[in-house]
């Protein structure tokens, strides 16, 4: 029985050490989309994604970089959508953050070496760029329901520290259970000493090699952005989009270049709502199950997050999700190898 699904497409932060290899380990008989990826980055003197995948040690300072990052995950993303089985009817098409770029190119907006360009080209800008940082905090208890009024004394308090001389803090990413939030030196360190540690000191967590995306301080990359991927390139999605606002894409519906312009415009230099992103597929959607492609799957625990936020299909807490997991999984993650086989082709 075919089954209907939405893919979901990981940002950055999911390549990390255990994913060394995957290419090679996943994708290994699609050498050419692989090389026309490879061909891409050597003609701008880059390092070929192969190289990078297939390095003999995993380095952070390295592999967490936007421009070895962005086209390792937008590659890993785009292949694994390839290998999604006929038994799941894919009836729309999400993403966080850069994985948005991934998501054009799996719902068919973007052909695979235009998406690859952009999740390159962005990833370059904003590396060269570094402008800020990223810093996340959850406001979730340990069952994965929303604390009372955590998240919006969060938010009043990103708003006090912005309101400071020479500070710069803004909600950059709502992760399901999880603000990321984005800003300049002062304003991220401001929030760091405020807020109180949590999970043993793991959070308030500041990301490596991450600029403070999401937020008008990524206005010059995003100029350059525009000024160097061109409209020509966006088409009509074949399947629908759900973007960073929630907003639909549909097929046949929308002019390729206003879906440019959001691409190289607002979801740069605005917020980035996975949350309602993935509560908007639930709800309009209504999929069997959503599946999340590789590298990695740690986006996982945000999109059970966001989906017991509004109690999808009775599921309300951490373990009530776990418990639907072990009978009737409905969030699948094509990178977990215990989890491949559910949704890969044999």
């Amino acid at each position: 029985m075919t089954r209907t699904a939405i893919i979901i497409c990981p940002g950055r932060g999911t390549y990390n050490q255990g994913e060394l290899g995957y290419l090679k380990r996943y994708h290994a008989g699609k050498s050419a989309v692989i090389d026309s990826f490879d061909a891409a980055r050597k003609a701008d003197g880059q390092t070929a994604i192969s190289a990078l995948d297939g390095a003999a040690k995993y380095s952070p300072a390295l592999h967490t970089r936007g421009d070895a990052a962005s086209p390792l995950i937008f590659a890993a993303s785009y292949l694994d959508s390839l290998d999604i089985s006929d038994s799941y009817e894919i009836i729309g098409v999400t993403g966080n953050s850069m994985g948005w770029y991934s998501a054009l190119a799996v719902a068919g907006a973007v052909t695979p070496e235009t998406g690859f360009s952009i999740a390159n080209t962005m990833g370059r800008l904003m590396q060269d760029a570094m402008i800020g940082g990223q810093s996340l905090y959850p406001f979730v208890d340990g069952n994965w329901t929303e604390i009372p009024d955590e998240r919006n004394r969060l938010l009043a308090l990103v708003d006090g520290i912005n309101s400071r001389p020479d500070h710069v803090l803004a909600p950059s990413i709502h992760l399901g259970g999880m603000l990321v939030v984005a800003g300049n030196a002062a304003g991220l360190t401001a929030f760091e000493s405020i807020v109180e540690p949590r999970d043993d000191g793991r959070y308030p967590m500041r990301l490596r090699n991450h600029a403070a995306f999401h937020t008008d301080l990524q206005a010059p990359v995003a100029e350059q952005g525009q000024a160097l991927i061109s409209t020509a390139g966006f088409n009509q999605p074949r399947l629908p989009l759900i973007d960073g606002r929630g907003a639909l894409w549909l097929p046949g519906t929308c002019l390729p270049e206003e879906l440019h312009d959001y691409t190289l415009g607002h979801q740069v230099t605005e917020i980035y709502d996975f949350t309602t992103a993935i509560q908007v597929a639930a709800k309009t959607c209504a999929p069997d199950a959503f599946i999340l492609t590789g590298p990695g799957a740690t986006l996982g625990g945000a999109i059970a997050q966001a989906l017991i936020g509004i109690g999808w299909d009775g599921i309300t807490s951490k373990q009530a999700f776990q418990a639907r997991q072990e009978s009737d999984p409905v969030l699948i993650s094509i990178g977990r190898s215990d989890q491949r086989g559910l949704v890969a082709r044999a």
